[in-house]
């Protein structure tokens, strides 16, 4: 499909580009504030996996909440859960 007008590919790149300067900024910048690129990566990789497991916890409770004919926000006080968990 062509790009919808305004928008010619010429654009996007220049977006991407400078989408690619502020992330070179914001890790100088985290590197300036005394974090490794190790560190930060463990990190990502920490926050994918919760991501992942939490993606599986709602996918159950949506399941649940099919089977018990209710929503997945009736069930969150059962399990202890904040409406922004």
């Amino acid at each position: 499909p062509a790009p919808p007008r305004g928008e010619a590919p010429c654009d996007d790149i220049e977006a991407l580009k400078e989408k690619d300067r502020a992330l070179d900024r914001d890790i100088a910048q985290l590197l300036s504030e005394g974090y490794s690129v190790e560190e930060l990566e463990k990190h990502i990789s920490l926050l994918q996996e919760y991501n992942e497991i939490k993606d599986a916890g709602q996918m159950l409770l949506g399941k649940l909440a099919v089977i018990r004919g209710v929503t997945t926000k009736q069930l969150y006080p059962e399990f202890d859960l904040e409406l922004n968990d």
